[in-house]
């Protein structure tokens, strides 16, 4: 969490809320971290995209010179979003499909001897593609498990585990599951002095706070539209260097240049009109003067002081209820919540706060290995709430409410 001064939103959060048609008066809607409401905006750009006469890319008519600009202007805005260059984006599907992409082309030159380091706190996407990439190579794989008192993942824990074998570092810069922030800084250091590569999931990250994949070391960092009031687009940022390096398989008429050679298939044209919207939505939340990075970095900075400080009253409220149990208590975290209520299954949990409009996750949300770590694989993993900008204080008043009545049986 960030404390002091910090840029402000330019506008109220009741009127950023109007901007979210999917937010009907009276629905509290803490299920951001399994995606986002959408804003107008955005809408109005994939609509705009829609009726427009699109096609292909890289053709010598209107209609697809508009296209190929819709996807240089995703790759401007991405870059703008994460710090870097255009020439270093990737988009595609999701982020796990990314992954999975890089992790075939990565593993091309791997060979038994060779480690992978993945960890318990991440994500399945940033877990699961690299084990049978591993698998295939030979490779070995290694376990970063984080500390299930705190849900913190020091990097210290690397120190044993990161080799002059490593070949790759896969960590998240939040967890989806309880939000721990590890210093991926600090871990990509760790990496890069073995001679190995970070591969750092940012999809929960993103949302909730400014990113600069150079100042943590990262050199491939995913994130997905959806996540960060976006639609459903996926995108990497690499140095364009170090995907030069890189041949993955690919059909042969496709584009041999990079970023392209990554891209598989016709690009969903529409879905990066918005992805584009969705960035400038984001940097006119302040009215912070310069470019739009500038911009970005100065409405993530206020995004993540407001959304501290409703943390701060959900921790407090969920820690006087008696029978609740907070999974993990991180010190540097994202707005997202884990917790289990004693002799009550997740799901009869979620399925009460539905009934109250109240959208909560239960289950295991993807974060497969850190549900096994707290031991709860096989009683339903736990309750995930989530807050993001459109929430509000009141949002939190009315799940703690819930809450609470639930516990007291």
């Amino acid at each position: 969490m960030q404390t002091g001064q910090a840029p402000a939103l330019a506008r109220s959060i009741e009127e950023i809320r109007a901007d979210f048609p999917g937010l009907p008066d009276g629905q509290v809607r803490l299920d951001g971290a399994a995606g986002t409401l959408v804003p107008t905006a955005v809408i109005d750009a994939v609509a705009d995209a829609l009726r427009l006469s699109m096609a292909n890319v890289h053709g010598e008519f209107a209609a697809s010179e508009h296209s190929t600009e819709t996807v240089m202007a995703a790759r401007r805005a991405i870059a703008d979003l994460l710090g870097g260059d255009p020439d270093g984006v990737v988009l595609g599907p999701n982020m796990t499909t990314l992954t999975f992409h890089l992790a075939g082309t990565l593993s091309a030159d791997w060979k038994p001897g060779d480690e992978v380091v993945v960890t318990s706190l991440d994500h399945d996407a940033n877990v699961r593609p690299w084990l049978p990439a591993a698998e295939r190579a030979g490779a070995t794989v290694r376990w970063a498990e984080f500390d299930t008192d705190t849900g913190e993942l020091p990097a210290t824990t690397f120190d044993g585990l990161v080799t002059d074998r490593t070949r790759l570092v896969a960590v998240t810069a939040a967890s989806n599951a309880i939000g721990t922030r590890p210093d991926v800084r600090a871990i990509a250091d760790r990496a890069h002095a073995a001679g190995a590569l970070t591969y750092v999931d940012g999809v929960h990250a993103t949302p909730h706070a400014p990113v600069d994949v150079a100042a943590l070391g990262a050199d491939f960092y995913v994130c997905s539209s959806y996540k960060l009031f976006g639609p459903h687009a996926g995108a990497l940022i690499a140095d364009p260097a170090r995907l030069h390096e890189l041949r993955p398989p690919k059909l042969a008429p496709s584009p041999n240049e990079v970023p392209d050679r990554f891209e598989r298939g016709t690009p969903a044209l529409e879905l990066l009109a918005g992805v584009t919207a969705a960035v400038d939505w984001i940097a006119e939340l302040t009215d912070t003067p310069g470019t739009r990075r500038e911009r970005v970095l100065a409405a993530l900075t206020a995004v993540e002081h407001y959304l501290a400080a409703l943390l701060d009253h959900a921790l407090d409220g969920l820690a006087d209820i008696p029978g609740i149990r907070l999974l993990g208590a991180p010190r540097h975290r994202t707005s997202t919540i884990s917790f289990v209520i004693e002799d009550h299954h997740p799901r009869e949990i979620a399925k009460y706060l539905a009934s109250q409009d109240i959208a909560v996750w239960a289950g295991d949300n993807y974060a497969y290995e850190l549900m096994r770590r707290f031991g709860l694989s096989d009683s339903g993993g736990a309750v995930r709430a989530s807050i993001v900008l459109y929430n509000n204080r009141g949002d939190v008043d009315r799940l703690l409410e819930a809450v609470a009545e639930i516990a007291r049986g």
